[in-house]
């Protein structure tokens, strides 16, 4: 299947692994290259730009096809060493950046300067404007459905998808509730290139995370997500587990005057103790609606084989079929 996104980064499928934190290592990456998609390592799960290089090295070692590397820019009182995890993406022959949170403008020159296509997450038509009049090359368009931040418009992708397609002249990949051939032909239908999956992705046999992580996203239900951390308006759709119904309770409690610090326990540095430790209540953690779609954990390329085989039947049998003689 050729599409302009594969065409753009070099890939066989027009599928792409988003970049999540404690999830994105070389290990998974390096699986859905391997299987013809396009693998995302995450840059701030690395601790240092020394040990992002490390990992760059490590997915090179364990595949000979495109990987790219996500770098989510957030607003902080000590921001990361953003120069340097540049450095490491562009030494390391990265050619593939796919972007997160603020405009990330300022650090475009230097990755085109090394011959880097950039795709930017957003969340709404105006912000992928935004990033098609700044030079990046491709945008995730992320519906209201998906795992993570869903920004604060609750605009679902039946409707996004096509105003982002109505809108932009850049290629651009659906993300949000995407699991399965359906989602793909759908996205594609839709006016997308391909599509972005993250919670797909960590119910693999890849996915460097606790068999407990994997399990709950397979026993969760499409009715099993929560959105916390909107009055602060840094909404974030999460799985439910005790730590959300705490912080839940926290929300309703202190109303207009909750602060990050208020929540705090049940957010920050939680990530290593449930994605690592299987501690599932430890905290709250990025969960797709999606979950409702996926019942097993395959390996990548199963899952992307059976990807494209449904896509195919979709789009041979089932749509070509409606249309008669």
């Amino acid at each position: 299947m050729k599409t302009r996104i594969t065409e753009l980064f070099g890939i066989e499928h027009p599928i792409i692994q988003g970049g999540m934190h404690y999830v994105g290592y070389a290990t998974l990456a390096s699986a859905v290259s391997n299987a013809g998609g396009l693998g995302i390592i995450t840059a701030l799960t690395q601790r240092t730009p020394e040990a992002l290089a490390a990992e760059i090295r490590r997915c090179r070692e364990l595949t000979d096809k495109p990987f790219g590397v996500n770098l989510t820019f957030l607003p902080s009182v000590t921001p990361p060493d953003y120069p340097g995890y540049i450095k490491a993406i562009i030494e390391g022959g990265v050619k593939v950046v796919e972007t997160a949170g603020n405009n990330p403008q300022k650090w475009l020159p230097a990755l085109k300067e090394a011959g880097i296509k950039v795709i930017h997450k957003c969340t709404a038509v105006r912000h992928a404007l935004k990033a098609e009049t700044i030079g990046c090359d491709a945008v995730s368009v992320d519906g209201f459905e998906c795992g993570g931040h869903p920004g604060e418009d609750d605009v679902p992708n039946f409707i996004l998808l096509p105003r982002a397609a109505e809108e932009l002249s850049i290629p651009f990949v659906a993300s949000g509730g995407m699991a399965d051939g359906r989602s793909l032909v759908a996205a594609l239908a839709l006016g997308a290139e391909g599509m972005n999956m993250g919670t797909r992705f960590i119910a693999t046999k890849e996915a460097p995370v606790h068999d407990n992580v994997k399990q709950a996203i397979v026993a969760a239900s499409e009715l099993d997500t929560r959105l916390v951390m909107r009055p602060l308006r840094n909404t974030e759709r999460v799985l439910g587990n005790a730590a959300v119904d705490r912080l839940l309770d926290k929300e309703r409690q202190l109303g207009a005057s909750l602060k990050f610090e208020d929540i705090a326990a049940e957010v920050a540095g939680v990530y290593p103790r449930i994605m690592q430790d299987g501690e599932m209540d430890a905290g709250a953690w990025s969960c797709g609606m999606v979950a409702g779609l996926i019942r097993d954990v395959p390996t990548a390329r199963e899952l992307i084989d059976r990807i494209m085989a449904e896509a195919e039947a979709l789009i041979r049998q089932r749509l070509t079929g409606m249309l008669g003689t």
